[in-house]
């Protein structure tokens, strides 16, 4: 059995990375998505252990203190941290990892170098653009919105650092590129589009 990869996804808030990541997760076998530990509080339509694991500061706290977080940022003023456990364990079984993480915690990853891991960055078509899908969600308020907007330009000052970058100005086209990105990454380690280790004939 083959191990299992991270593969590491970080975009601006509104950019469109759950639409692009989500049908692929559907399409391909042998692939998971790492489910956050988050200080925030749920949005609406949101489920804890299915969106995120929703807990409380003096828990998540604990967690890190216990080395429990493979990598943890604030962001936005909430926490968030990836278990390093049930990530192990899934790239044990032989099933790449999508982590959803800011920048912040992507590059405490790669300058571990712990685990093998690609990185992938997906960027809005031009901050007019994120602008306005944010204020389409309808979930920031002028200050939230300034916050986020101002993280999104440093966040993209940092794209350079990431293996793979697709812009989202085409979300169907996204898509193919993201699943073709997971494919790439695939074949460059000796393993088919479902994952699973080539053989080759005697």
């Amino acid at each position: 059995m083959s191990t299992g990869r991270l593969l590491v996804v970080s975009a601006p808030s509104g950019t469109g990375k759950t639409s692009i990541v989500k049908p692929v997760l559907g399409r391909l076998t042998n692939l998971a998505f790492s489910i956050s530990h988050t200080t925030r509080q749920s949005r609406p339509g949101e489920e804890d252990g299915r969106d995120y694991h929703f807990v409380s500061m003096e828990k998540f706290e604990a967690k890190r203190l216990q080395n429990d977080f493979l990598e943890w940022a604030r962001v936005h003023d909430n926490n968030y941290g990836t278990s390093r456990k049930a990530v192990q364990k899934q790239l044990a079984a032989g099933v790449d990892v999508i982590l959803d993480i800011d920048v912040q915690g992507a590059m405490q990853l790669k300058a571990a170098a712990s685990l093998p891991a690609s990185y992938i960055f997906i960027a809005p078509p031009s901050m007019a653009e994120l602008e306005r899908r944010l204020k389409g969600r309808q979930t920031e308020n002028a200050a939230s919105l300034h916050t986020r907007l101002t993280n999104a330009a440093g966040e993209l000052a940092q794209a350079g650092q990431y293996d793979y970058q697709i812009i989202n100005d085409d979300l169907e086209m996204a898509i193919q590129t993201f699943e073709a990105i997971v494919i790439a990454i695939r074949a460059a380690s000796g393993r088919d589009m479902r994952g699973e280790a080539l053989t080759w004939p005697i």
